[in-house]
């Protein structure tokens, strides 16, 4: 079966062909001058190329990350379960509660949903879930830029190079958001927002997302979430008023005060902004996955029995940490993972086998879940002076509970991170059962030792 945008396209048989690939497999498959081509789509991002790899040297991987198909359809079902479980009236009551005047309702999916995943034994375990999902534009640029380790795996593994395809989805999907809360009204202006973009790591692809937009013709800039003004009505960027706002700021509620003006065009429906607070509030607070993980609540908030069954298989158990359970969490720590209720990234997160007793202090205070330990996959990669293991998680960029995307990040450490030799973002292979024998030609070889360091007789490893 092939996912036409989902990376590229691969093998299976009735072993868990990925995971030996992962392990076995060390073929770099990035072009890096292809990569280059694919990013200087836009004139700034022209200028910042070159430097590129000195400014983020740990973006991008040389490699890839095989996953199993039926592991990538149990990550469909679990984002479409949680999408109809977080629509439900006894959810929306249970986690806004008091406060759902708080949050008006535009009617909006949220552009860009993140559902990031640990591959295991036990399938794919959901570790969190994100709005405005950072990467979705630099992964598809780097999906494009690979090429197929071996002849053998040609026929099933082409690399997904229709960029504009993936471009009309991402569109449509933003399109599809200004519907939703404007008609047919025209879509003259969007601004692609953060807190000072210019200085943020992934900066690079708002300029991908603004070529992305012109492109098709709609006008698009980059502004300063602290600079946007409130007036007449409107949001404005200097002198252009904004119809669309893509939101990458991480104040999920708008509740800094430097973002005033962005929160009263959103509140008013001055704006439509994607992702905004509401969906941040119903799908995203790390505190979700408690209920999300217990049987009992999602009946009594109405979940079906196979959302609930999907759920429960695929959402390792969470507990809010509070007085009642302290003491055992901390005795059995070494198989929890600390998270608050809110943040983002790896922020003030802890594996309990790293805890120290001022930290524990905290944590106990309140404002943490407790998540059961899921070890995460791992994929070898090349690196001097021997092959070494990387840690890696899959996320899955979604819209309206559908997958458009799939990316790893490779890491070493605690949590994903930035700052691995020979990690960073790298495409998902999904190994599907059309090419099992040419897949498993290749594992045949694999266990000859017949792969070098840089390759399987791969003639566009650098």
């Amino acid at each position: 079966m092939t996912h036409p945008h989902l990376g590229l396209t691969m093998t299976e048989s009735t072993i868990d062909l990925a995971d030996a690939l992962n392990q076995g497999c060390i073929c770099q498959t990035l072009q890096p001058e292809l990569l280059q081509r694919q990013l200087a789509k836009d004139a700034t991002l022209q200028a910042l190329v070159p430097t590129l790899q000195q400014s983020h040297p740990h973006l991008f991987s040389s490699t890839v990350v095989f996953l199993q198909e039926r592991a990538f359809h149990a990550m469909a079902r679990t984002v479409q379960a949680i999408e109809r479980v977080t629509q439900l009236p006894g959810w929306q009551t249970q986690v806004l509660g008091n406060a759902a005047t708080d949050w008006p309702d535009h009617g909006l999916a949220g552009a860009f949903m993140g559902y990031d995943f640990h591959i295991g034994a036990d399938g794919p375990q959901l570790i969190e879930v994100n709005t405005n999902a950072g990467g979705a534009f630099l992964n598809a640029a780097l999906a494009r830029a690979q090429a197929a380790c071996c002849a053998e795996m040609d026929a099933g593994w082409t690399p997904y190079r229709d960029m504009r395809t993936l471009e009309d989805d991402f569109f449509a999907m933003f399109r599809s958001e200004w519907q939703r809360q404007r008609g047919d009204l025209p879509l003259r202006q969007v601004a692609i927002v953060d807190d000072t973009p210019a200085s943020q790591y992934l900066a690079p692809e708002f300029a991908l997302a603004r070529a992305m937009f012109e492109s098709r013709g709609v006008s698009a800039c980059i502004a300063d979430a602290t600079m946007l003004q409130w007036r007449d009505g409107r949001l404005w960027d200097g002198d252009r008023a904004i119809d669309l706002v893509y939101n990458r700021v991480t104040d999920f509620d708008l509740s800094d005060p430097s973002h005033t003006a962005m929160a009263s065009a959103w509140r008013s429906g001055a704006v439509v902004l994607t992702p905004d607070p509401r969906t941040y509030a119903l799908r995203a607070r790390k505190s979700h996955l408690v209920l999300l993980s217990d049987a009992n609540a999602l009946q009594a908030l109405g979940a079906t029995a196979d959302d609930t069954e999907t759920l429960l298989a695929h959402v390792p158990r969470c507990l809010d940490v509070d007085a009642s359970n302290a003491a055992a969490l901390w005795e059995d720590r070494r198989h929890w993972f600390f998270k608050p209720h809110s943040g983002f990234g790896s922020r003030a997160v802890y594996r309990g086998d790293k805890l120290t007793k001022r930290v524990w202090e905290s944590i106990v205070q309140g404002g943490y879940i407790a998540q059961s330990l899921v070890t995460p996959g791992t994929r070898s990669v090349a690196l001097a002076p021997a092959d070494a293991p990387l840690k890696f998680d899959i996320r899955a960029y979604t819209y309206n509970g559908r997958v458009q995307l799939l990316a790893a990040r490779m890491y070493q450490g605690q949590t994903t991170n930035f700052r691995t030799p020979g990690g960073g973002f790298a495409p998902v292979v999904v190994v599907s059962p059309t090419h099992a024998q040419a897949v498993q030609k290749v594992l045949d070889q694999l266990h000859h030792s017949n792969c070098a360091n840089t390759g399987l007789a791969c003639s566009t490893t650098p």
